[in-house]
């Protein structure tokens, strides 16, 4: 009897124990992502999305893009000036909405070149080139072969990576998740779960500022 009671008392102290360091986790979880405690965090981030920045950070600023936007470009190095003005408080998060027609293929190549760990170097290329192949008029996908090598990459590598299917599901559940949060355009943005209503740099600004001062009250 004492041994099956032991038994019982033991089940009920892994259970407990259980049941508290889930809890805690979930608590840290929602203390960190407390913006999105409501709602479901992987809308916003997945594990295959790209950041930029601290983990520690306390502003998550979610960007839905398209390579061949030219806002996005545009609008990219304020993003970066915005960062730096304010160190280890925001973490970009990039999600993909390619909303214009091919740029898929676009995509593809950044996702290639995160294998060979230049996602943000072909990035960065991508946007200064853009000008040259996304003309919304007369496309040139092709012309972006000529600027890759800008970024350091292993073209021939790029080119047999950005065909793996995994690419086009990681695509697939992206824009799946911007239909969810209702993004339309690109840039989409949100800070903290929090969708910027309506572009502009001055507003994204205000929208990042006001969660900044939210998150580390001086």
């Amino acid at each position: 009897m004492k041994k099956y009671l032991l038994f019982g008392v033991s089940c009920l102290v892994l259970l407990s124990v259980f049941v508290f360091a889930s809890s805690y986790y979930k608590g840290q979880q929602a203390e960190k992502f407390g913006f999105m405690a409501q709602k479901n965090i992987s809308t916003f981030i997945r594990d295959h999305s790209p950041t930029l920045g601290s983990d520690d950070a306390k502003v998550y600023l979610v960007e839905f893009m398209d390579p061949a936007c030219e806002t996005c470009a545009a609008v990219a190095p304020l993003v970066k000036k915005m960062m730096a003005a304010n160190p280890g408080k925001i973490k970009l998060v990039l999600r993909y909405a390619p909303f214009h027609d091919g740029a898929d293929y676009f995509v593809k190549i950044l996702e290639a070149a995160k294998k060979q760990g230049k996602y943000w170097q072909t990035l960065d290329v991508m946007y200064r080139s853009q000008p040259y192949w996304a003309s919304h008029h007369n496309p040139q996908p092709q012309k972006i072969w000529q600027f890759l090598p800008h970024a350091g990459l292993n073209i021939e590598q790029i080119r047999k990576d950005m065909n793996d299917p995994a690419i086009q599901k990681i695509i697939d559940q992206d824009l799946a998740d911007a239909k969810t949060l209702n993004v339309q355009k690109t840039p989409g943005f949100f800070a903290n779960g929090k969708p910027l209503q309506t572009f502009g740099y001055q507003q994204l600004q205000q929208l990042v500022q006001s969660e900044i001062r939210a998150h580390y009250p001086r």
